[in-house]
């Protein structure tokens, strides 16, 4: 786990409580620190303020997100303007908690998240009349396998693994199309056209114009 705070007394305590917990903690002040640890896969869970000096904290979220599509990723900012949330989860944070905090919300929140992570990492997953396997890289319905292509795949897990929750548009374009050939948004439409056709009826995506895609669960 790694906290990112520049705020020497704020990233002091957090790391001392949560070392506490029981788990593993590092500490940085930088952006930059963060992103090399996502890129040698030495972190699962980041707590991330926005407030760098190094490097604006949206950037580093979207940056982190493109690096490690599985990374939790929880942002602890003072930042509490709405827009600025929607920048964050739209960045690619999987949850946001303003400060000052309560500590007690904050571990509740960290917790999900790390269990959440542990849930879907590797297992199986059953959502909308659908079937997945993300180890072999197989999606089923009715127990007839489906023909997707790598993307479509992981279009398709993305989805799975926020079932129920809308997936912004910035997001997938982050995770999925990192070498920055999905850009358009008429990229993204096309697979979730072509997704919706191999899934077939009754179409389990729901889309919420301007904003992203829902996998409904049920």
């Amino acid at each position: 786990m790694l906290v990112v705070e520049d705020d020497d007394a704020i990233g002091d305590a957090l790391t001392s409580v949560l070392a506490g917990a029981g788990h593993t903690v590092t500490r940085s002040s930088h952006g930059a620190a963060a992103l090399a640890a996502a890129e040698a896969d030495a972190v699962d869970v980041v707590l991330l303020d926005l407030g760098l000096p190094d490097m604006d904290g949206v950037d580093v979220c979207r940056r982190l997100r493109r690096i490690a599509p599985d990374l939790a990723i929880l942002v602890v900012t003072a930042r509490d303007d709405e827009m600025d949330v929607v920048l964050g989860l739209n960045a690619g944070a999987d949850d946001y908690v303003t400060k000052p905090f309560r500590l007690g919300e904050l571990q509740a929140r960290l917790g999900a998240l790390v269990r959440r992570a542990v849930d879907t990492a590797g297992r199986s997953l059953a959502v909308g009349g659908v079937e997945i396997d993300p180890a072999a890289r197989v999606a089923r319905r009715d127990g007839e396998p489906i023909a997707l292509r790598p993307r479509e795949f992981d279009l398709l897990l993305l989805l799975a693994r926020n079932a129920g929750r809308v997936v912004a548009r910035e997001r997938i374009l982050a995770e999925l199309w990192s070498d920055g050939w999905g850009e358009s948004s008429k990229t993204l439409d096309m697979h979730i056209s072509t997704l919706r056709r191999q899934l077939g009826d009754p179409d389990p995506i729901t889309t919420l114009r301007g904003v992203g895609y829902r996998l409904d669960a049920a």
